[in-house]
């Protein structure tokens, strides 16, 4: 017999079908055994009757997480019994109908869970979760946080489809160039002694696709920075990344603002857009009104479904860096992006290396309750400025030429205006899913320090790999 959808029961009302589930809950009341059972696509009660005996003395064994396949009759429960949600008082899914138990086959036992898996997982620590997420990923919240992110990507992938964009996949081992925190690095084991780097952001790739003519990028892409303790940070991380060529400022913010704004309305319809279209603000202004460059401008902060998106713009092109302890001088250091163009009207001022700190960068900030969740900029099309970026930070000749001559040289090649944005999509989700956490929306998720407890990574390698790498431990000095 073809397995049966516990979802499609209720289409199968006096049908003998099979289904193949996990045990939720086992309630033996003596004569009549109920058993609750799961499978993805919903939660359905059934039950063994003493006049079946084959199954009620399987039904009598069965425990919780045990996989099993249960044949029986669908039967519409009486008015009385009828299951409902004791807070709404609205029928539960299913809540109308049950199994009658003809056939119960156990597929695999499993032993007691060392975590419950079906309460929304609050009270229990995080560590025991991460440490046992497959079991932790049963949980019906955590399930639909991650049903609920696919969505969310396809919706993505859809819509740019339709908007013209190619996805197109960008190498994980690249080269590591400072632009920004520090890089994973990867040992070659045919070159020893040289390394890859895993991308920080397809920065680079998605600029070099504008110049090789694809026009309309974009990609769901993993992300890798080795960056301190934090309690909501990953060391690796999906970014929704796109680049259109031959655009402005305006252009791209209002694709990816419509795009924020169907997501909403199609997939959340229960959540409300504060402000369309989105509020904009200057950096400036936000620092000195809010104090932030990520204001939270919600004008109730207790409605958990409501959503104030905002642009920041404006943002100045370089900071100061610190006094380096050798040299004593102090430089400047990019604010976002050492890719970006600044202002149309301040780049004079970079092309002469002048007012350096009162350069505006093209660069826009998407907002979202208090949350930065993407961000990007119109890029340094023309190689000569993008030089002079580098320059203003200190780089010599040399080391330009060393880290990003593949890029001026393409550049050179005739690359056309280009600008484009990267959402932090583990971010966005978890405001959408009014979560706390972006581990909560990641199926299999790192600590804030960034371990694997399920796996036990980053972990010893073992001497013949070092020695095929080239690698030899130093004891580091206390």
């Amino acid at each position: 017999m073809n397995r049966t959808y516990i979802k499609d029961l209720k289409n199968n009302v006096g049908k003998t079908v099979s289904i193949s589930a996990w045990v939720d809950v086992r309630r033996d009341h003596g004569k009549l055994i109920f058993i609750d059972l799961r499978d993805m696509s919903g939660r359905v009660q059934t039950v063994a009757l003493p006049s079946n005996k084959e199954a009620h003395e399987i039904a009598s064994k069965v425990r919780s997480e045990w996989v099993v396949r249960a044949e029986g009759i669908v039967n519409k429960r009486p008015e009385k019994m009828i299951s409902k949600n004791k807070e709404t008082g609205e029928i539960e899914e299913n809540g109308d109908i049950e199994l009658e138990l003809k056939k119960l086959e156990v597929l695999n036992e499993a032993q007691t869970p060392p975590i419950d898996v079906r309460s929304d997982g609050t009270e229990i620590g995080e560590e025991a979760r991460l440490k046992h997420r497959y079991l932790d990923l049963r949980r019906p919240r955590v399930q639909k946080n991650i049903r609920t992110r696919h969505k969310i990507i396809k919706y993505v992938r859809d819509f740019l489809d339709n908007e013209g964009f190619t996805e197109i996949e960008t190498p994980i081992l690249t080269k590591s160039t400072p632009e920004g925190a520090r890089d994973y690095v990867v040992p070659s084991r045919l070159e020893n002694g040289r390394f890859y780097a895993l991308p920080q952001s397809p920065q680079q790739y998605k600029q070099l696709l504008m110049v090789a003519g694809f026009e309309k990028y974009f990609q769901i892409a993993r992300c890798f920075r080795d960056e301190d303790t934090r309690s909501d940070r990953q060391p690796e991380f999906t970014q929704m990344d796109l680049e259109m060529s031959f655009v402005e400022r305006e252009e791209v913010m209002a694709l990816n603002e419509k795009l924020l704004v169907e997501i909403v309305t199609k997939l959340y319809p229960n959540k409300k857009i504060q402000t369309v279209p989105f509020p904009r603000i200057s950096y400036k202004e936000a620092m000195e009104k809010y104090k932030s460059d990520r204001p939270d401008i919600r004008t109730d902060k207790n409605d958990p479904n409501l959503l104030a998106f905002c642009w920041v713009i404006d943002f100045p092109f370089f900071e100061k860096t610190d006094e380096d302890p050798l040299t004593g001088r102090s430089g400047w250091t990019f604010t976002h992006n050492p890719f970006s163009a600044p202002k149309p009207e301040h780049m004079p001022m970079l092309m002469n290396k002048e007012k350096i700190g009162d350069i505006l960068t093209t660069q826009y900030d998407v907002v979202l309750n208090g949350f930065e969740i993407g961000g990007g900029s119109i890029r340094n099309h023309a190689p000569e400025a993008l030089k002079k970026v580098f320059e203003i930070m200190g780089y010599p000749d040399e080391q330009i030429e060393s880290n990003f001559g593949h890029m001026l040289r393409a550049l050179a090649s005739g690359a056309p205006p280009h600008g484009g944005i990267a959402w932090g999509l583990d971010r966005f989700v978890t405001l959408l899913q009014n979560e706390s956490s972006i581990r909560e929306v990641i199926a299999f998720a790192k600590t804030g320090e960034g371990k694997d407890l399920m796996m036990e990574a980053p972990s010893e390698i073992s001497e013949k790999q070092m020695r095929e790498l080239g690698i030899e431990l130093r004891k580091k000095k206390k």
